[in-house]
């Protein structure tokens, strides 16, 4: 997720939906940002979504990592996961979300079904918790998980973090995606310190009004 500015001109609405986890979602297509999703105020997929990540997915890519494997936590509409289809066209994705409206919204409007990851609609926290026992399974994890501007809590515990990185492969790489603008800006830099105890490498790349930590074990 993304904070976007109030820039709007030629945007057309496309559907509104209610969601018993995000509030009203928007669907909205511009000639600026294309069709995206928000919700609580924010970019939730697509548009610069789509953006920050193809800035930091890019600089793995062209780092050679052999990607077979993802698990992405927040999937959203499929911003991640498109670019991941993108690539690595071999690539298993499996994507979980606790949101169902928003899976749906991403095979309406953003090809989720047609890259054919796994969409798994669950709490990120209980799925790795049941994934724990296949260790080494992943050679990539994506984290975004949001709700409105706020990461819950208990998605930020170092138990949670490490539970992550049992669940990768001993090459593998996590990227945490974190808001990085006023306020939000001490609580991102906060969460590095926690990744820094627990993974050996924690690299930062800033695009936009984000921070991405990519981790390796």
């Amino acid at each position: 997720m993304n904070k976007i500015g109030d820039f709007l001109t030629g945007t057309k609405i496309l559907e509104e939906a209610e969601s018993p986890i995000n509030g009203k979602i928007t669907v909205l297509k511009s000639l600026a940002f294309g069709i995206h999703f928000q919700a609580g105020g924010l970019t939730q997929s697509g548009g610069m979504v789509y953006e920050v990540w193809k800035t930091t997915l890019k600089k793995i890519k062209n780092q050679k990592f052999n990607i077979k494997n993802c698990l992405i936590l927040g999937l959203g509409g499929g911003s991640a996961a498109l670019l991941v289809r993108r690539f690595w066209p071999i690539a298993e994705i499996t994507g979980v979300d606790i949101d169902p409206v928003m899976i749906e919204l991403g095979k309406k409007y953003l090809n989720l079904d047609g890259i054919r990851a796994k969409a798994i609609e669950a709490d990120a926290a209980e799925y790795c918790e049941q994934e724990a026992k296949g260790q080494g399974k992943y050679d990539l994890i994506l984290v975004d998980i949001y709700v409105g501007d706020e990461s819950p809590k208990h998605v930020q515990t170092e138990e949670f973090v490490g539970s992550l990185k049992a669940l990768l492969d001993k090459e593998g790489i996590a990227v945490f995606n974190r808001l990085y603008y006023g306020e939000k800006r001490p609580e991102a830099v906060k969460f590095g310190k926690k990744l820094e105890k627990i993974f050996s490498n924690v690299s930062p790349v800033y695009p936009e009004a984000n921070v991405m930590f990519v981790c390796s074990k």
